[in-house]
């Protein structure tokens, strides 16, 4: 037996990595395989889907004011009905995002009150305000939960991407070097 023991299985970020869509768009799609987009759905046909409560620890009273957490929430999963991945992502994690975020907003706007400057309190010298470190971690937080989040719905709500031309015009086959749809070649 060889190699590392700890090894072994498919690891996130592990291979080659994706060329970007706009450079496959550019290239003429080299590969030849169907372009895959997120679908981002229309915004006349959101369904009436019902969001469950917040839990009590999301409606809490703050001593630097409200809380934004339950818009936020709102927010995301009226954007995650939109995409009809509402059902998949499950809402712990909305509720980590959407306190997170409102927490990134706290610490930011007392970052705006009181400068990004603080004196220490044995030193009496100029050092960093904690609320810098605060909003930098919460930030931190909140991307690493949305990435979850983008996750999923990348993962679920992908279609075809299609170059805004008729798939079946001559043209475009020769172009291209694909069949038509029928299975012809002409």
């Amino acid at each position: 037996m060889s190699g590392n023991k700890n090894s072994g299985g498919s690891r996130t970020g592990a291979g080659r990595k994706q060329k970007p869509l706009s450079e496959k768009i550019l290239n003429g799609n080299p590969g030849r395989r169907p372009i895959k987009v997120v679908d981002f759905g229309n915004l006349d046909e959101i369904k009436g889907t019902k969001m469950p409560k917040p839990k009590a620890y999301m409606l809490a009273n703050q001593k630097q004011g409200e809380l934004l957490a339950t818009e936020i929430r709102k927010e995301v999963f009226e954007w995650l009905a939109l995409r009809k991945c509402d059902h998949l992502v499950p809402m712990f994690l909305i509720d980590q995002y959407s306190q997170g975020y409102a927490r990134w907003i706290q610490a930011e706007a007392a970052r705006s009150e009181y400068g990004p400057l603080s004196k220490n309190p044995h030193t009496g010298l100029p050092q960093t305000s904690p609320f810098v470190a605060m909003a930098l971690n919460e930030s931190k937080q909140c991307m690493n939960i949305w990435a979850h989040i983008y996750g999923i719905v990348k993962e679920n709500c992908s279609t075809e991407f299609g170059y805004g031309v008729d798939p079946n015009d001559p043209m475009e086959i020769l172009l291209s070097g694909r069949l038509p749809r029928d299975g012809r070649r002409n």
